[in-house]
Formats: structure tokens, C-alpha cells, sequence
């Protein structure tokens, strides 16, 4: 199986649980160090409300904080066409265009029915697209709805098939409560991949139920090329009760193993999460950062 491309959430998911706004150079020299360290994909920050998620507050500035090299690597969560463009004005090119596959859910992180989003994302295609960017469809809530329950997998084919999401060059599809099986990510991720427009197949997942890595090798093995994790199992979605923590990026790289990842490469990720949680008081749900930080002197993983 080849390793997929690791795309940390950090500075967007992890933090929006959190309540605390990390000041922009922080958060700009997280960036730095993850890359540094060889993550090859990163969502920064998000054009959400800051009155209603406020450690967002400050995505603007670190995305005007950051050279374009860096920025090619770097993805920003938008809902609207509105937020492409106010994300755009200050140097974005990757796009999240995210939306829930629930009404329910959708109404309460957005405030807006799934159709409106549909309805509206041709225009954020051609902002995205006037500035040279790239956007993706984010579809949240694409196995279960915290309101609403179990996602029927035609709604999100349904989604992915309408003229109106044509433009996206990649499809992200979110286990956002963190409820679903292997199973289940399996057989989304392969309808997607053979009943819908080819493109680049994107699984988010949550460690909600302890599924976090076992549900992304199932979808890497069904056609996902791209997956995302963040720092220590950090965040979840405040509008969508019951969900915690991301799958650890960690856990992913451990389990994947692409090229870049070295035992020198997880020691600067494990102390960068270590840092980062002591200044959130946020608890490290990562296995492979506990494992990295055991006696087994032996094993070449293990920080001596």
C-alpha cells in the first residue's frame, strides 16, 4: 500500500475546541516546524466567525504572515464564496470548501440548508479559480449526524455528482463524529471512487471510538491518497456534540510510513505536540507519542 499524503489539521480542527487563540507567531512557527520536520500538507485556519469559533481570530493575519512557498502547502477552511475571497486577498490558494451532508448539522455549524451550500459553490470555484487557487469539497458528516443519525451513502454521492461540486479538484470525506467502522469508510470511500467525477479522494477521520487509524488505512486502501491528522489527537467540531479529538498524526505516520518520516522526524513532531498541548492544557491522545517516549531503548522509534 502506498503511503498517503499527510495532511496536518492542527492549527484548524485541533485548535477549535480548545477556546484559546494562539498568537499568530505561534501559530506561524508551528507551521515552520511541521514543515520542517516534513509534513507535506497543512489546514491553517478557518474563515469562520470568530465570536463563534474564536481560535480562528486570527487565520488572517497568519496567512498574510506566510511566504507563497509556504502557503502552496497550506489549506484554509472556507464556507462561503465570501470567505474564498476574504482568504484569497490575503494570499490563499488552497481552499476548503466545506459543508455538511446532514441539513441538520450543516444548519448548525453554517446556518444554512446542504442545498444552499451546493447552490453557492460554483461561485467559490470561480474565486478560487480567478486567483489561480484550488478548492476542494468538504463534505462533513458524510457517515453519521450528531442530530440526525446515520448518513445514508446515496446523499453523499448524490453530492458528489451534482454539476454544481464539478469544480473541486479533490472531494474530503469527513467521519466528523468519529462513529464510523472500516467497514463502512471502505465501501464510502470505493462508491466515491468508482460512481463519481475522478478526482483526489480526501479522508478525515475522528479517534472518537478508537476507529481513528484503522478507519484511514481503510480508506487509503479503498482509493484515498490524502488524509488528515493532527498534533496529539487534538480537536473536534463545537457544533457537533459527541465529537472529539482528530486521529493523531503520529498514529497515521507510524501506521503509513512514508519516505520523509524518520525516528528524527516523529522526535521534532512528538516535542512540537508536547509543547503545543502544555500550552493548551489539552491532554495527548497519541499512542505512537506515548510509545516514542517508553523505555524500549532497543527500538530505533523510541527518544532516547
Amino acid at each position: 500500500m502506498t503511503a498517503p499524503l499527510l495532511r496536518d489539521v492542527t492549527l484548524r480542527d485541533g485548535l477549535q475546541l480548545t477556546g484559546k487563540v494562539l498568537p499568530t507567531e505561534r501559530k506561524v512557527d508551528v507551521v515552520r516546524r511541521l514543515l520542517a520536520a516534513g509534513v507535506p500538507a497543512l489546514e491553517i485556519g478557518s474563515m469562520a466567525r470568530p465570536d463563534l469559533v474564536p481560535p480562528m481570530a486570527n487565520s488572517l493575519d497568519l496567512i498574510a504572515a506566510l511566504t507563497p512557498d509556504e502557503l502552496a502547502k497550506c489549506w484554509v477552511w472556507v464556507a462561503t464564496p465570501r470567505h474564498v475571497e476574504k482568504a484569497a486577498a490575503a494570499g490563499a490558494r488552497n481552499f476548503q470548501y466545506c459543508f455538511s451532508v446532514s441539513d441538520a448539522h450543516n444548519m448548525a455549524n453554517i446556518g444554512r440548508s446542504t442545498e444552499a451550500s451546493v447552490a453557492a459553490m460554483p461561485d467559490a470555484v470561480r474565486v478560487a479559480r480567478e486567483v489561480g487557487g484550488e478548492l476542494q469539497l468538504c463534505l462533513a458528516t458524510s457517515f453519521t449526524c450528531p442530530f440526525d443519525g446515520p448518513v445514508d451513502p446515496a446523499r453523499v454521492l448524490a453530492i458528489a455528482n451534482d454539476p454544481r461540486t464539478d469544480g473541486a479538484a479533490d472531494i474530503v470525506l469527513a467521519d466528523t463524529l468519529g462513529q464510523a467502522h472500516p467497514g463502512q469508510v471502505s465501501a464510502l470511500v470505493a462508491a466515491v471512487r468508482a460512481q463519481t467525477p475522478p478526482r483526489r479522494i480526501v479522508f478525515h477521520g475522528h479517534d472518537t471510538w478508537g476507529m481513528g487509524v484503522a478507519n484511514t488505512l481503510a480508506a487509503v486502501a479503498a482509493g484515498a491518497t490524502m488524509v488528515d491528522g493532527a498534533l496529539g489527537g487534538l480537536g473536534g467540531c463545537p457544533f457537533a456534540p459527541g465529537a472529539s479529538g482528530n486521529t493523531a498524526s503520529e498514529d497515521i505516520l507510524f501506521a503509513t510510513r512514508p519516505d520523509w518520516f524518520t525516528p528524527a522526524a516523529l522526535a521534532s513532531l512528538v516535542g512540537l505536540t508536547e509543547e503545543l498541548l502544555a500550552e493548551l492544557g489539552e491532554p495527548n491522545r497519541s499512542r505512537t507519542a506515548e510509545g516514542a517516549r517508553s523505555k524500549a531503548d532497543a527500538f530505533e522509534w523510541v527518544i532516547r
